[in-house]
């Protein structure tokens, strides 16, 4: 188990050139939310837009849009015709570096067949994507849709996602399954919960070393989600993005958790403070 610290990190960090644009900085599509779920979409694209990527397009609800504009104006829109995921422009898709797609999606049916044309357009254009939440399920519940994971991709289950995907017996089992998905699939998995854990497409693991139980609460798992789908964006490989997210997602917890105990702060906080961990990273 390797871990995941200053010392690993550092090294990876992309620079920003003086005479650069918002278009050298990637373009992400966050595809989340629903009617009942406006939430999700707003937190995670919220956390993408302090990824440091150049664009960040929500795709989702007019509900959700709505609450995204009125707290993050500075991402752009596209509406869904429905009161959850059911069609998005394919004809769009390649204008994207990465996707990200999950937080408060839905499983309506109709949901279900708009995933799995986005998962089939991105991996046929070699766009890699971040899968979270009720897109594990779907994948969960759809093993064939296993195949359409574009490679370079990001998955991050909490425990009942990954008994879901993975339903092995015991643990030993399902870490085996694990590495050999990651292997299959080219992508990585981010376990998530106490030491989070990083499973890599070459077999190593890491062990992450940031967060705390102030974490354990609703939405900041969609948090997550924005910032490793915009830290892909930006130009990290999918291994990179992880190691940084989880890094700087558990660091604004522990900053967060440090000036206002445990108890006192909401995922809607946790975007604000990302900035910290970058800070971190950067320090001399």
């Amino acid at each position: 188990m390797i871990t995941i610290d200053k010392d690993l990190l550092i090294p990876r960090l992309l620079g920003r050139k003086n005479d650069s644009h918002k278009g050298d900085y990637g373009h992400l599509l966050v595809v989340a939310g629903c009617e009942r779920m406006p939430g999700a979409a707003v937190l995670a694209t919220g956390a993408a837009l302090k990824s440091g990527c150049g664009l960040v397009t929500l795709h989702s609800t007019a509900r959700a849009l709505q609450a995204c504009a009125n707290l993050f104006p500075s991402a752009m829109l596209s509406e869904d015709p429905a009161r959850q995921f059911s069609a998005i422009p394919l004809a769009d898709i390649a204008r994207y570096a990465a996707i990200a797609v999950g937080p408060g999606l839905g499983k309506e049916p109709m949901t279900a067949r708009a995933l799995e044309d986005l998962l089939e357009s991105a991996r046929g254009r070699a766009i890699p994507a971040v899968l979270d939440a009720d897109t594990l399920n779907l994948l969960a519940e759809t093993p064939r849709w296993q195949d359409l994971v574009p490679e370079g991709s990001v998955l991050t289950p909490h425990p009942g996602e990954l008994a879901r995907l993975f339903p092995q017996e015991d643990d030993g089992s399902r870490e085996a399954a694990i590495r050999t998905f990651c292997a299959k699939t080219g992508s990585v998995l981010v376990r998530k919960g106490y030491r989070t854990s990083v499973f890599a497409p070459s077999g190593e693991c890491f062990a992450n070393t940031t967060g705390n139980p102030g974490m354990a609460k609703g939405g900041s798992g969609d948090v997550l989600t924005g910032l490793v789908g915009g830290l892909m964006a930006r130009g990290y490989c999918a291994l990179d993005a992880a190691l940084l997210g989880v890094w700087i997602h558990g660091y604004a917890g522990d900053a967060l958790t440090s000036a206002r105990t445990a108890e006192a702060w909401s995922s809607r906080d946790l975007v604000d403070f990302l900035w910290q961990g970058f800070a971190a990273l950067s320090e001399d």
